[in-house]
């Protein structure tokens, strides 16, 4: 089956040369366009199918992998989602976001790798004293999964984690579980408020030892008195933590979390237009109600947005903590279903072949013929990249 129309990779094409050309892009920025330009095109490579029924011959093209393209997350999301199934307890689940306030963008865009790992951190850090505080009656550790996501609709910089996390806490000391509340498990204004004076306590450590960049936007705030005003402006401001009991099993809440863990800035389906030099896209108002519209940019512009939110190369946007995290999560699981008197979730089918796979966590049957609907593709040969030459 031919791959759905790659519409960001529409937009790209047009955009890029322009946009290097005209403000610049860093190796890791230009690396990732280059990728989404070229994904599932003759520039890759692939492998020429032919159609055991009807005959018809069907090139599939090869996949960039990129971790920033909308067209190759939806198979490695189900491959993830697939391993965390095997971590799932039968407890409820909370979904809690933690948003930094626009007046930290330029910091951060100045400091990506250090400032986006104190949010990490700091997230980490508050849950697990929340837990630890007898006042919320769970005495012990969370374990919980945190996914890092850097834009708003429109593409513009909003820094914010998605963590979902297991309603309860081990003691592994007393080998208790201790579960939540199914509809409760911290004060949001509470939560707030120590992520708040945490994270800005730890950036003003960053400053006094000198960690700290003051490029591009952020130059100003070298001076002593623009750092004052911003600290000021920070304590006033409102920061904004979520936290919600999901409903379903723990099945149907790592799927929801699965919506998040593998989206990037703007995926395929949002491209309405890409002509005349430009790009139409959907994006949602929530200041209006959640309302449905319509941004039109110049390629050039949708582009440079896009890249806004290119990580830094071997930056982790997913993340485990507590029990959850890679080394105690074994363990710790085999002792948590064992308290709750729970068994391990089946395994997948052994021997599966990677169209059986693909069908399996997709829904989609690569190996059907798009042209009669009937009959069955199997691979006659490769297909050279075509920068390397004609085959």
């Amino acid at each position: 089956m031919p791959p759905p129309p790659h519409r960001v990779a529409d937009a790209f094409r047009p955009g890029r040369g322009e946009y290097e050309a005209s403000r610049g892009a860093s190796a890791e920025q230009r690396r990732v366009a280059r990728h989404v330009a070229e994904c599932r095109t003759a520039a890759l490579g692939g492998r020429l199918h032919r159609c055991g029924s009807c005959g018809a011959e069907v090139p599939l093209y090869n996949s960039c992998r990129d971790r920033h393209c909308p067209t190759c997350q939806t198979t490695r999301k189900q491959r993830w989602l697939e391993q965390r199934r095997k971590e799932a307890l039968p407890v409820p689940y909370f979904h809690a976001v933690f948003t930094l306030p626009h007046a930290l963008n330029a910091l951060v865009a100045a400091n990506r790798t250090l400032l986006l790992g104190e949010l990490f951190g700091t997230v980490n850090w508050v849950l697990q004293r929340f837990a630890a505080d007898p006042q919320w009656k769970l005495r012990g550790r969370l374990g919980f999964i945190a996914v890092l996501h850097t834009w708003t609709q429109r593409l513009t910089p909003h820094y914010h984690l998605h963590c979902l996390v297991a309603g309860g806490a081990w003691d592994a000391d007393g080998g208790a579980w201790r579960g939540a509340n199914s509809r409760f498990l911290f004060g949001k204004d509470a939560l707030a408020a120590c992520f708040k004076a945490r994270f800005i306590r730890r950036i003003g450590i960053l400053l006094r030892r000198g960690k700290l960049r003051f490029g591009g936007g952020a130059s100003a705030l070298a001076e002593p008195a623009a750092w004052d005003a911003l600290v000021r402006r920070l304590w006033e401001s409102k920061w904004i933590v979520y936290p919600k009991a999901t409903s379903g099993t723990p099945e149907q809440t790592l799927d929801y979390l699965g919506r998040y863990t593998h989206r990037v800035a703007i995926s395929d389906h949002r491209i309405l237009d890409v002509s005349g030099g430009n790009v139409t896209f959907s994006w949602r108002d929530r200041a209006d109600g959640n309302a449905l519209k319509e941004m039109t940019l110049p390629c050039a512009e949708f582009v440079g947005r896009f890249l806004l939110h290119v990580l830094p190369k071997g930056f982790q946007k997913v993340r485990a903590y507590g029990f959850l995290a890679p080394r105690a999560k074994k363990a710790a699981l085999d002792a948590i279903r064992a308290a709750l008197g729970a068994v391990s979730p089946a395994p997948p089918p052994a021997g599966e072949t990677a169209p059986e796979r693909v069908l399996r966590l997709t829904g989609v049957d690569v190996a059907l013929c798009p042209v009669c609907k009937a009959g069955r593709l199997s691979c006659v040969g490769q297909l050279r990249r075509a920068r390397d030459g004609p085959p």
